[in-house]
């Protein structure tokens, strides 16, 4: 368990599900389902082959391939005759000919007088637009499979495909349970890396919380240790596996890539996407943007306020991916040439900069997690502020309820630098903007690395504050 920091929420819902089940084996319908996903790399294969081996269970576990040229049936029952069910061997004595059959062949070997776990990993590579393949399991389940006291594990990284599997007209609706694997917390984050709070936030930016980035970070180790020694590093994860994760999730959509490439630069606006994307019609940045909001990839932020706003801003939503494209993606030729010192010079220059705008959400979510607190109310909705010409733009709002608020509870500024703090200055320009959008003194608040020598602000948050957020 000691390599699964943070991870023991998710952990103790598996073993209460499969206890359930084993609470249940005699009912008439024992079996139960879940359905867990998240992005690539994300470490859901390694979480479940965790509780496997904890649980103590007989199981099966497959992953589905896809471009490997082989049969996905034939896999699916190789790795069915190798489990440890008590009667696997019947797959290899006979091979089924359909997945009615395979899934039919599976029920009947499952045990009946013990709980048993079947895991189908990647799922969606065996998901077709038609729906067959669903349709086939949901008959599975409703006639087999769930009057068997068995524990289904649906795994899937294409969020979109797993999240409409059980969407209302879908053959599998409501027979299973989400459970949404997200990467490691800030704090876990620390846990991991042995760093304090502010250090943390910065591997947090880094490594997005990638478990398989998170373990190659030395305890107790320097961001700049970290870069130069990864970046030296042609196969390291945090050079390749955002590549990996594109390659999988936007295999021929070039046009996604060159949107998702453009925002990763910084761009945030509509036009200056699209112009930094090639000068691609609107329509066409308009699918992209759809299809990658879809997938979960990026979203549109739009300010709160209390007025109508069609300033929607875009971003990636994985700050390790941000990171990639901002300062690796672009140069990938160069440290291929083993000049990775000229990366690492490039994030140097760039670093305080990104930092200051990558850590909004970052700051945003962990607030939202940890009010009310030091004075400020809870808000339903924290998020930010701005103007089409920026001529107003504040960092922290929170509110009613999102996008258009019918209450402003509190509004607050970002200042996330090592060796300045937030200071009467920074106060003044927080009450300007305050005196702009509305005439109630609301509570003013600051989150900053390097504290406060403010007068008369209500709250001030700084990395401990923060990282507490996520800490039980």
């Amino acid at each position: 368990m000691a390599d699964f920091i943070g991870r023991q929420r998710e952990l103790s819902s598996l073993t209460q599900s499969l206890d359930e089940v084993r609470a249940a084996v005699a009912a008439e319908r024992p079996g139960q389902c879940l359905m867990l996903r998240g992005r690539r790399r994300i470490g859901k294969s390694a979480l479940v082959e965790a509780f496997l081996e904890a649980s103590g269970a007989p199981y099966v576990f497959h992953t589905a391939e896809i471009g490997t040229g082989g049969d996905p049936l034939l896999a699916f029952t190789e790795s069915v005759s190798s489990s440890s069910l008590p009667e696997a061997a019947v797959f290899s004595e006979s091979t089924p000919g359909n997945w009615n059959a395979a899934l039919r062949q599976l029920a009947s070997i499952l045990p009946e007088d013990q709980a048993s776990v079947v895991v189908i990993d990647e799922l969606p590579y065996l998901m077709d637009e038609s729906g067959s393949f669903e349709s086939v399991l949901q008959r599975a389940w409703d006639r087999e499979l769930s009057r068997k006291p068995v524990l289904l594990i649906l795994v899937g990284s294409d969020l979109a495909m797993m999240e409409a599997l059980t969407s209302y007209g879908r053959p599998f609706h409501q027979r299973g349970m989400e459970m949404p694997i997200g990467p490691l917390n800030p704090a876990d984050v620390a846990a991991m890396t042995g760093l304090d709070a502010a250090e943390a936030f910065d591997a947090a930016l880094i490594t997005g919380g990638l478990p398989i980035v998170c373990a190659r970070w030395k305890h107790g180790e320097g961001i700049w240790s970290f870069l130069a020694r990864e970046l030296a590093n042609p196969v390291s994860p945090l050079l390749v596996s955002a590549q990996l994760s594109l390659a999988a999730e936007f295999p021929e959509q070039a046009q996604a890539r060159a949107v998702l490439s453009a925002i990763g630069s910084g761009e945030r606006t509509f036009t200056n996407i699209a112009r930094a994307a090639g000068g691609i019609a609107h329509t066409t940045l308009t699918r992209a943007a759809e299809l990658l909001v879809a997938k979960r990839v990026i979203v549109g932020d739009l300010p709160i306020s209390l007025q109508v706003s069609k300033e929607r801003r875009y971003r990636i939503t994985d700050p390790y991916l941000r990171f990639w494209f901002t300062f690796l993606g672009p140069h990938l030729a160069e440290i291929d040439r083993l000049r990775s010192d000229l990366t690492l010079a490039r994030i140097r220059d760039g670093w305080t900069g990104w930092r200051g705008r990558a850590i909004e959400p970052l700051a945003r979510e962990a607030l939202a997690r940890l009010l009310p607190a030091h004075g400020i109310r809870a808000a339903p909705a924290v998020g930010g502020f701005w103007t089409r010409s920026n001529d107003i733009e504040i960092d922290i709002v929170g509110a009613d309820r999102p996008a258009i608020a019918k209450e402003l509870l509190f509004l607050g500024s970002i200042k996330w630098l090592e060796h300045s703090s937030f200071d009467n200055h920074d106060l003044a320009s927080l009450q300007q903007h305050r005196a702009r959008i509305t005439a109630e003194p609301l509570p003013l608040l600051a989150v900053t690395r390097s504290g406060s020598t403010a007068r008369n602000l209500d709250a001030v948050f700084g990395p401990t504050d923060l990282l507490s957020a996520w800490q039980a």
